[in-house]
């Protein structure tokens, strides 16, 4: 095993499979997180912040590839401050920052901090990958629970997503941390666009529930005419995933039981 690749994040969603995947290829895994952990051969746990630039300098000493998977609500274009800084005194020679569809295009606080982050990535000195992937499925199952709570189905007319499989974003990932830097990668997406009332009928379906009558709605303002004009939404040169909404309802449904 050589230098280690450090994973900031690497407890959350998409860090947890990421880590399992490196190890397969032999790489010795450094993981930074609020919480830490528990080591594990070839597994080291690191405690920090990259929001509050706490533990970066150790977590980073002699990695030689950073994943920068750490993120939150708010304070992701601080922590790419952060965390570029931490990089240039340790000589990263690959530094990857995962994104989102739509980061530079969507006038929604996330996707502006989103977008700055890729910037400052982008101008660190430090060779870089960006990955922007659209939304996770496992992100979309609370946003259609929430509103099946609801005496009525919510649809926003022109609130459309393409979820994508979070093995298949940790598996884009690995590819990329193996390879060179290559600036903008392709976007991923999932294979389907679907709106939420297809999202939801999906999800009862896999689910076994009733059906809701819905209540159309229309966002408001210069966010819902991005939703409407599909700007969250991949463009034709993305890669697209395989496994469809319906195929992940059934696989989580299944395991439910």
């Amino acid at each position: 095993m050589h230098e280690p690749i450090l994973v900031t994040g690497g407890t959350g969603t998409i860090g947890r499979r990421v880590v399992p995947l490196l190890r397969e290829t032999g790489s010795a895994v450094r993981v930074l997180s609020r919480r830490g952990g528990e080591d594990s051969a070839g597994v080291r746990h690191c405690t920090g912040d990259t929001v509050q630039d706490i533990g970066l300098d150790a977590a980073f000493d002699g990695a030689s590839v950073v994943l920068h998977l750490a993120g939150g609500a708010r304070g992701d274009d601080v922590a790419a401050q952060n965390v570029v800084a931490a990089a240039r005194r340790a000589s990263v020679r690959h530094l990857l920052l995962i994104s989102v569809i739509g980061a530079d295009r969507m006038p929604i606080g996330y996707f502006r901090a989103k977008a700055a982050a890729e910037a400052t990535v982008a101008g660190s000195g430090v060779p870089w990958t960006v990955l922007r992937v659209a939304q996770l499925h496992d992100f979309v199952v609370p946003v259609i629970t929430t509103l099946r709570r609801m005496p009525l189905l919510i649809a926003p007319g022109g609130l459309r997503f393409e979820p994508v499989s979070v093995d298949e974003v940790a598996a884009r990932l690995v590819q990329l941390a193996a390879g060179e830097p290559v600036g903008r990668a392709a976007d991923l997406a999932g294979p389907e666009v679907l709106d939420i009332v297809r999202l939801a009928a999906a999800y009862a379906d896999a689910y076994r529930l009733r059906g809701r009558a819905r209540l159309p709605v229309r966002l408001p303002g210069a966010v819902g005419r991005a939703y409407r004009s599909g700007k969250n939404l991949a463009g034709p040169d993305a890669d697209r995933g395989w496994q469809t909404w319906g195929e992940f309802l059934e696989h989580r449904a299944a395991v439910a039981v």
